[in-house]
């Protein structure tokens, strides 16, 4: 059951700036560095690969060659780089960058998602593929009132009250982007995850993932205490 991680670390965010390489917490190459930190320590893969459209990520990522076993970096084509590129088209490129059986997707704006956070969600998907399911993807559930601006219902709403209680709405699971597991043949669809997927569920902190400005904020101050 060989294991392919798949890093992508695109050039030119628009919500963030610069997001993947901008100091954080002290750390001068930011999330990033990070996160290659992280996967320095993880041994439960048989290969990492770095899939990136910018120079100072490529030139970074060959400073750990020696450092992360079986580490594949892929300078990705312009045209898998941009705001525009489909993310089937990204999908299919990781499927034919790697051999292994499986692929591990994540991202370095996961920065509080460690190597034991990896290990142990590649412990639950062999495990569950047992049980019949074919992928895993990690995230949290939510039980808040999610309004359609459309219609003004609460989505997550099956009961006959107008409010119900907190705890009696549907279970809605929020995906964290830290992880997506799925066996190769997937991804040569253009899919990350397969027919039924296993919802791995992380706890708040370890789902920390940086989309806006104050994201960033957030996993840096949260980081910073838990270091001390």
């Amino acid at each position: 059951m060989s294991i392919s991680l798949f890093l992508p670390v695109r050039a030119g965010s628009e919500r963030v700036k610069n997001k993947n390489m901008r100091s954080f917490a002290g750390i001068k190459n930011g999330v990033f560095e990070l996160k290659l930190n992280q996967l320095e320590n993880l041994h439960s893969v048989d290969e990492v690969i770095i899939s990136s459209n910018d120079s100072k990520c490529l030139e970074i990522a060959e400073t750990y060659k020696n450092r992360i076993e079986n580490l594949v970096i892929d300078e990705r084509p312009d045209h898998l780089g941009s705001s525009s590129t489909k993310l089937e088209d990204l999908i299919l490129h990781v499927a034919h960058l790697s051999s292994c059986e499986n692929i591990l997707w994540t991202h370095a704006t996961n920065p509080l998602f460690t190597a034991q956070n990896y290990m142990n969600a590649i412990e639950v998907y062999l495990h569950q593929k047992k049980n019949g399911f074919d992928s895993l993807v990690s995230g949290h559930i939510i039980k808040d009132f999610l309004l359609d601006k459309e219609s003004n219902r609460i989505v997550n709403n099956t009961s006959n009250l107008k409010w119900p209680r907190t705890q009696d709405l549907t279970d809605l699971f929020a995906i964290n982007n830290a992880v997506f597991i799925a066996n190769r043949e997937r991804y040569l669809l253009g899919e990350r995850l397969g027919i039924k997927p296993y919802y791995l569920e992380i706890d708040k902190i370890s789902s920390l993932d940086i989309d806006y400005e104050e994201d960033f904020l957030i996993a840096e101050a949260v980081y910073e205490k838990l270091k001390r």
